[in-house]
């Protein structure tokens, strides 16, 4: 992997794959292998447009997470995270499941300058970390994902700790739960 300058993200450098990094090796023989297309990267390999906004988003406007505690949820690259970080967060919280997606986040930060604690298991069955602000990048991918997903937000929320969530609009998104609070061009 490269380290690079994420577009539109200029601030944040992330390891990142190119077609000669071989990492499609690590995916499963099912992923991404849809009707004999050239499969994708692993997720945590480049930046999501979603998370990408979320960064940006929170990068324009620190005072969102100035002296809190975050959660970055389903962090992969941990670009979030990073943003968070950079922006003035207490302290950042990573939950990514992926073993590669975990080292993938520690070298990001490293490279970046910037502390992230890391949970690498699913934090979304149980009650919420102790934050203040979940970030939430691109988690609305797939349905079942989605449907696991949002009753952990919703304990979130009961629990007085915002959330804002990036998406380029994917299907499974809740939109009629959500306020638009932003949109960019990645």
């Amino acid at each position: 992997m490269r380290l690079a300058p994420v577009s539109a993200l200029p601030e944040i450098r992330l390891y990142q794959a190119h077609p000669g990094s071989g990492l499609r090796r690590l995916l499963e023989p099912d992923d991404g292998d849809e009707g004999g297309a050239e499969p994708q990267p692993p997720y945590w390999a480049y930046a999501w447009a979603g998370g990408a906004v979320l960064a940006r988003y929170v990068l324009d406007r620190p005072s969102i997470v100035a002296g809190k505690r975050v959660l970055d949820l389903g962090a992969g690259s941990g670009l979030v995270g990073i943003a968070a970080a950079k922006a003035g967060a207490r302290a950042v919280l990573a939950a990514e499941i992926d073993r590669n997606g975990v080292v993938a986040l520690r070298l990001n930060a490293e490279a970046n300058g910037i502390a992230i604690a890391i949970r690498d298991e699913d934090v979304t069955g149980g009650p919420p970390p102790a934050v203040d602000l979940v970030l939430a990048g691109d988690v609305f991918y797939a349905q079942d994902v989605g449907q696991r997903i949002m009753p952990f937000l919703d304990r979130c929320l009961a629990a007085g700790i915002d959330v804002l969530v990036g998406d380029p609009g994917r299907a499974w998104l809740p939109r009629p739960r959500l306020c638009l609070l932003g949109q960019y061009q990645v």
